[in-house]
């Protein structure tokens, strides 16, 4: 390899722009809504989550962006542009993007048409579908409707963050024109059903609601003639700044900034382009917001309800059912018993391939078993119907000790954490809500429990969150494992994050913002070592996001003394790979397929004797630096060679969902070979799980079972 010795490795044009890369991403979902070997129904979801994703970046990264700018912030990004360019850059793109999801959607609207799903307009309802529409409004949808006018009397009314309106205009007896908007409900829903007896069998048709709200809006103002209607919807900045430092009570703290997000400054308005300029106008004036923030789209404004598709009772257009493999027996009895199955040997999940069980059962039987003392988690989201909370708050009520930390700064889960975090308080759980400065990001589970007159420690380290719901719906890896110095590890952490413990050195872990960082970088560099001394050095990582641009540095120089490194980068990378003297050694894919691939696996090579570890970190500052993070290792052999030959593999053998970034940035789909068959890691892992469920023993069986540490 030629090395340039005069490159800076820190050089501005050595990196993606975040954000930029962040747009990259939803143009890789977007995808997936145009790419026709997905079911008809599932392409439609990916359109929905464009649209929800895009939505989060508006309230999220452009809001940032906009402070950033309104601060006057004068730093520079790694890749050595000023907040007001980049701000600049994605303005400019992202009604490209736009246009290709309207496009996009009118493609789905015709071939789901094809298929009997019919998503209409209404003025293309017919005279039996016009009055099924008709009755649903006089019945359902006109007792919840408020017209809020706007006039000298009456200030203009406050529109909710990512709501649906309707700016009306109408003229009264005078003549004289006057605005009015009406807040299309949340609680009902978007598509309307309008099936008619022309849809027999399969067949549905929906109309929107806004547009059936329209149609009716005279009701809404007898006396009055409406001249205009025109939908619109906005979103708003959700970052919540918290003063953690000043604030008494962090809940009540939080719970004032998710009122606050609903009041956020205005960072987006869309709007169709039928609507006139003077009530553009109205509404830019009265918002506080800029005209350059509107965007003009063809109807329909936001497409995250087409989720509502998805209830359709159409298993042609879906992807085959997918039932995760319960490879750990969970079941009531001796056989069932889940501290067993951890006491015989480590046990690796990866979900949705494999049941998410195995991790509830740990917690039920030890809310209910006697020789259980304590019960500490950490929980992130967890979601609106949680078994795991359940479990903790039976465990409180048995009067084992619970101890729970809430994060509460979960973004957009906060009041659902915030109920959680009152019920287990109220059946007496010690309840924290994180430290001062940092949030709780990493996914731990510990029980300890009375055995033969000592005490064991039982742990679970995830890459994802405690929620059976997603488990089923994100790839993600899970540990259980009664480890000693795991355990030891997992107590010093939970006592950090619930008292004043300062740890400097864990026995297994690598914690942020403790060791983490120093922890990788050493690893890192043992590959270089080894590459330097002919021994060959391979690192291979799989992350949602890698931006740290210290982490990138020294990636670059891993692969300047010759270290093979694949990356496998579900969302953001900000490194460039294959640079001339710089990363020639590095490959970049991105896999987007019908599970979102949230797990991290960090695996150097080591001579042949590799050191691998999962857990809750991308390598991005906040979560090296500003979050309590958790990297475990993987210490069995053999869960270890699954991890590489199986799991890891599998990912990197994928040529059907991967793309791969060039040196510029841009991605390409994966290019298969003539001879090579075609490969989807995600079918290919669930495939593999399924064929090893294990059998279950008989019972009643008094059969002694054979100790089987290593075995995965």
């Amino acid at each position: 390899m030629t090395v340039r010795a005069t490159v800076k490795l820190d050089a501005p044009e050595l990196y993606i722009n975040r954000e930029l890369a962040l747009l990259d991403f939803q143009d890789r979902v977007l995808e997936e809504a145009w790419d026709p070997s997905n079911p008809l129904i599932e392409r439609a979801k990916f359109l929905a989550i464009f649209s929800s994703n895009l939505s989060e970046f508006y309230m999220v990264r452009v809001a940032g962006l906009k402070q950033q700018i309104a601060a006057g912030v004068t730093g520079l990004s790694d890749d050595g542009r000023t907040a007001a360019e980049q701000f600049a850059l994605v303005r400019e793109r992202i009604p490209r993007m736009l246009a290709s999801a309207r496009d996009c959607f009118h493609q789905l609207k015709h071939e789901l048409a094809d298929t009997g799903i019919k998503l209409l307009d209404y003025a293309e309802l017919t005279d039996e579908q016009r009055a099924v529409a008709d009755a649903y409004f006089t019945s359902e949808v006109f007792p919840v409707l408020t017209p809020l006018a706007f006039d000298p009397g009456r200030p203009f009314p406050h529109i909710s963050n990512l709501s649906m309106n309707i700016a009306i205009v109408v003229a009264g007896p005078d003549g004289e024109d006057r605005f009015a908007r009406v807040k299309v409900p949340k609680a009902l829903p978007r598509l309307v059903p309008v099936s008619d007896a022309a849809d027999t069998g399969r067949g549905h048709a929906f109309v929107w609601l806004e547009q059936l709200v329209s149609a009716h809006a005279g009701v809404l103002f007898p006396g009055y003639q409406v001249v205009a209607s025109h939908p619109f919807r906005i979103t708003r900045d959700a970052e919540m700044v918290i003063q953690e430092l000043e604030a008494d009570d962090l809940l009540e703290s939080i719970e004032q900034g998710i009122r606050r997000r609903r009041f956020g400054s205005v960072v987006r308005m869309t709007v169709e382009p039928t609507m006139p300029d003077h009530i553009r106008d109205i509404l830019v004036e009265n918002l506080d917001m800029e005209p350059a923030d509107v965007i003009t789209i063809e109807p329909p404004l936001g497409m995250s309800d087409l989720f509502a598709l998805a209830k359709i009772d159409r298993p042609d257009l879906k992807f085959p059912t997918s039932v995760p493999a319960l490879t750990v027996q969970v079941s009531d009895g001796a056989d069932g018993d889940i501290f067993t199955a951890i006491r015989e040997h480590d046990i690796l999940l990866h979900h949705p391939f494999e049941s998410f069980q195995p991790v509830v059962a740990l917690i039920r039987q030890a809310a209910h078993d006697p020789d259980v003392l304590a019960i500490k988690m950490t929980l992130y989201r967890v979601g609106a119907d949680s078994p795991i909370v359940e479990a903790l708050m039976d465990a409180a009520l048995a009067g084992k000790e619970v101890a729970v930390l809430v994060e509460l700064k979960a973004r957009f889960d906060e009041e659902s954490n915030i109920e959680w975090a009152r019920a287990l308080e109220a059946v007496g759980a010690h309840v924290v809500y994180g430290l001062v400065g940092l949030k709780t990001h990493s996914k731990v589970a510990l029980v300890v429990r009375r055995e033969a007159g000592k005490i064991r420690r039982y742990v679970h380290i995830g890459t994802g969150n405690y929620n059976p719901v997603t488990a089923t719906l994100y790839t993600d890896l899970g540990l259980l494992t009664c480890d000693d110095k795991m355990g030891e590890d997992a107590s010093a952490l939970f006592n950090l994050v619930t008292g004043y413990a300062r740890k400097n050195a864990y026995r297994r872990f690598m914690v942020a913002p403790v060791d983490l960082r120093e922890g990788i970088t050493e690893l890192v560099r043992r590959e270089m070592e080894h590459a330097r001394e002919g021994r060959g050095g391979h690192i291979i990582l799989k992350m949602n996001s890698l931006v740290d641009q210290k982490m990138i540095v020294l990636l670059y120089e891993a692969a300047q003394a010759g270290v093979k490194i694949d990356l496998l980068v579900r969302g953001v990378c900000c490194l460039r790979p294959g640079v001339p003297g710089v990363s020639e050694g590095i490959s970049v894919h991105s896999i987007v397929g019908r599970f979102l691939e949230h797990s991290r696996i960090y695996y150097f090579g080591n001579n042949g004797e590799p050191d691998v570890y999962i857990g809750s970190a991308d390598l991005m500052p906040r979560n090296l630096d500003r979050r309590v993070e958790v990297l475990a290792p993987v210490r069995d052999p053999r869960l270890v060679k699954r991890l590489r030959d199986e799991i890891l593999d599998a990912y990197l053998g994928d040529n059907v969902k991967t793309r791969v970034m060039r040196s510029d940035g841009t991605y390409e789909r994966a290019v298969s070979a003539a001879d090579e068959l075609p490969r989807m890691a995600q079918t290919e892992l669930a495939t593999i799980r399924t064929s090893i469920i294990p059998k279950r023993k008989r019972k009643g069986t008094p059969q002694k079972r054979k100790s089987s540490r290593g075995k995965g």
